[in-house]
Parts: C-alpha cells; sequence; structure tokens
C-alpha cells in the first residue's frame, strides 16, 4: 500500500508493522488519577453511557498526532470528553468549570506544604 491508499486502510493507532525500536514492557503501578479514569470507564460502561466500541472510536479520531503525543489515559480523558460534549451530556463549560474547582481544591489543600 501507497499514499492515501494506506491513510484510509489504517486507523492512527494501527502501527503494526511499522518500522520502530524494540518495545520494552516494563510494568509499572498506576497512577491514583489512572486508576480513577479506568474506574470512570467501567462507570460509563457500566451505565450504557459510553461503551468499549465508544471510547475506541473515541480515540481514534483523535489522529495520529494527538495519539502519538498522549499518554494511554490521557487519550481515554480525551475520548471520554469529547463524546460526553458530541452526546450532549457535557460542555466544555461544565468541565472547565469543574477543572477550576479541583485546581483551587487542590491549591487549598496544599497551601500549607511551603
Amino acid at each position: 500500500m501507497m499514499g492515501s491508499e494506506q491513510l484510509v486502510k489504517r486507523l492512527p493507532n494501527d502501527i503494526g508493522g511499522d518500522p520502530a525500536g524494540k518495545i520494552e514492557m516494563v510494568d509499572h503501578q498506576l497512577l491514583p488519577w489512572e486508576k480513577r479514569c479506568h474506574a470512570l470507564a467501567d462507570v460509563l460502561d457500566f451505565h450504557k453511557i459510553i461503551n468499549t466500541e465508544e471510547k475506541r472510536r473515541g480515540v481514534e479520531s483523535l489522529g495520529a498526532e494527538m495519539i502519538g503525543k498522549l499518554s494511554y489515559y490521557e487519550r481515554w480523558i480525551v475520548a471520554f470528553s469529547n463524546i460526553l460534549f458530541q452526546k450532549g451530556i457535557l460542555t466544555p463549560g461544565d468541565l472547565a468549570n469543574k477543572m477550576k474547582e479541583v485546581e483551587a481544591r487542590y491549591v487549598s489543600a496544599h497551601a500549607t506544604d511551603g
């Protein structure tokens, strides 16, 4: 396959067969936010809000550049946000407000750490 034909037949995260270096298989403990992200995926699926196929489509729709720059769970978070925006369950403003609220709690909790 060559050129645009390759782009049409392969999704951004379909990198099998592409030239690459050695894959380092490293177990790492998930960070707290990664665990919460995984739990969120389970809750969204349990309540039939976002299923596995929608999540996969959401990640693939990010495109090769974003997929290459974001970590595994960062891709999930962006995909969840986009899907919830598309379904009208969440607005960008709602998300921005919640992020400000969480940041304020974090700053307040760490204000005495100096």
